[in-house]
């Protein structure tokens, strides 16, 4: 556990319920004729030779991995790394090339475009790096706006968004404007507006990229008590490695629209797979991080024992 986190993905292992969102061989080419690209040996070929070669770019290329419910799931990367064409694939506001997407079992890839409106209404939400508040709305009516799309009477929707404005921690503001606010004030309305149809699994997309430092911190802190306190499953994307080891159970790093490593925090940091991972991981203090199992190593002959020996001590305890 880090920072107080959730431990569903400690050690490696998840639950043993069926994931919440579940991805298998997920691609996204852009250019002429992109599904002659995916598992063909020019997507082995560095961007900028592909791009050469056949006028395409692999943005996501061949990407699988498992979410567990009630996990907080980080993916990042550099620029151009292709983590948010993955999200985007995610929740098809991009229409993935290929591959296959799991949402509680069901194939969402697959799904109508009035299952997908379902799908976004109910069952999933996205939080953004900008907020893309109605301006000419009230805090509340903000907040409520989702359940308004879905036919709720204007009562019951605002009954819903005063719980989650308290939730947020937003108390006094319901009736203010977005412009009476600070960003990091802001960008709570958008997180309450995502919790408000109480979703699934919740998609955030460098949430808290445009805010300030110090309130940035202040927002991570506030993701780590609402999944503490509501459970829900979480993507999480950043390109900033502190941020995902500080709110995320595992972390999923991209290169080039691959995936290159995935593991919890500890995992990364005791062991970058290569050179890539560990220039990314160089600069967290392990001492923040790594836990005594990755610390400890086992005894070996000669070793001092500072103290009785097992044996000793038993004796001594009889």
């Amino acid at each position: 556990m880090v920072d107080g986190k959730s431990s569903a993905g400690e050690g490696g292992s998840l639950a043993h319920n069926p994931p919440a969102v579940s991805v298998r061989g997920l691609w996204k080419v852009y250019g002429p004729n992109p599904l002659s690209i995916v598992g063909s040996p020019d997507a082995k070929l560095s961007r900028s030779e592909l791009r050469a070669k056949t006028g395409c770019t692999a943005a996501v290329s061949d990407v699988s991995f498992d979410v567990a419910p009630g996990e907080v799931f980080v993916v990042m990367g550099l620029s151009g790394s292709g983590k948010s064409t993955l999200i985007r694939c995610l929740t098809r506001l991009v229409e993935p090339t290929a591959g296959e997407i799991f949402l509680d079992g069901e194939d969402i890839s697959k799904a109508t475009p009035e299952r997908l409106r379902e799908l976004r209404r109910q069952h999933f939400s996205m939080v953004f790096q900008h907020f893309g508040l109605l301006p000419h709305r009230k805090v509340i009516d903000n907040i409520a706006y989702p359940l308004e799309i879905n036919g709720m009477k204007k009562a019951e929707r605002h009954a819903r968004a005063n719980e989650v404005i308290e939730l947020v921690g937003l108390h006094g503001y319901a009736h203010a404007f977005p412009e009476q606010l600070s960003g990091g004030m802001q960008q709570r309305v958008g997180l309450a507006r995502a919790l408000a149809v109480d979703p699934q699994v919740l998609f955030l997309d460098e949430p808290f990229s445009a805010l300030d430092p110090l309130i940035r911190r202040d927002m991570q802190q506030e993701i780590i008590r609402l999944h503490r306190e509501l459970g829900k499953t979480m993507v999480f994307i950043t390109h900033d490695l502190s941020e995902a080891v500080k709110v995320g159970d595992r972390i999923a790093i991209m290169r080039d629209g691959a995936v290159v490593q995935i593991g919890t925090p500890e995992e990364l940091v005791a062991n970058p797979l290569d050179d890539y991972v560990a220039n990314f991981v160089r600069d967290i203090a392990k001492s923040h991080v790594l836990t005594l199992k990755y610390l400890a190593r086992p005894a070996m002959p000669g070793d001092e024992i500072d103290g009785p020996e097992p044996s000793q001590a038993r004796m001594s305890c009889a």
